[in-house]
């Protein structure tokens, strides 16, 4: 009886053991064309159907890496992130929703755009290829490229973004009001009003 009793512990053990290391079942792969549709139905209004903005309030997605697409939508919907319009678009949406919105939109072609202030890009070209070393603002092409097409799941893609856009989340970042990211903060605070216009206007226009 002991002996049967023992048998059938030590089965429970193994059987625990194996579901413990057995693999985790594989996450479903995103879905570019229900990411498609969830764009038009929610994301179109204020960012393109193809991912490409009008309005510099409002970023281009196109040609974004689909990592940090989710990982905005996902700190939106926390709360990391704050933005009333933002938070309450990711408020309804699952991690499989975010994934799909984030493969569409980085299938999308960005569409090329030349800076408003040309004056300004002898300056910001300085900034974003060498840094400002006297205040240790560093190169932005560090993290985001030379062409500022970012590195994937790290760095967002710059290049071909509203310049107005920029400028008012490096202010933002700057202020506090932005608070998920302490590196771009910790730069953001060294930059001057000048500066980062100059930087913005010169990112605009990159291919």
């Amino acid at each position: 009886m002991k002996v049967t009793k023992l048998l059938a512990v030590a089965g429970l053990a193994t059987a625990g053991f194996a579901f413990a290391n057995s693999p985790a079942a594989p996450t479903a792969k995103a879905d570019p064309a229900k990411g498609k549709v969830l764009v038009e139905q929610v994301c179109a209004a204020c960012h393109g159907a193809d991912g490409n903005s009008v309005a510099a309030a409002n970023p281009s997605l196109a040609g974004q890496h689909a990592d940090y697409i989710v990982k905005q939508l996902t700190e939106f919907k926390s709360g990391a992130r704050k933005n009333p319009i933002m938070m309450g678009m990711a408020a309804p949406l699952s991690p499989e929703d975010m994934k799909n919105v984030g493969a569409y939109f980085s299938e999308q072609k960005i569409k090329p755009r030349d800076a408003a202030d040309k004056a300004l890009l002898p300056e910001g070209k300085k900034i974003f290829k060498g840094g400002v070393a006297s205040t240790k603002i560093p190169a932005c092409m560090a993290c985001h490229g030379p062409s500022g097409a970012g590195i994937p799941a790290q760095y967002p893609r710059l290049g071909g973004q509203h310049a107005g856009y920029i400028v008012a989340q490096m202010t933002a970042f700057r202020s506090g009001e932005r608070a998920n990211n302490t590196v771009m903060r910790d730069i953001a605070l060294k930059m001057t009003d000048a500066q980062i216009k100059a930087v913005a206007e010169y990112i605009s226009g990159l291919r």
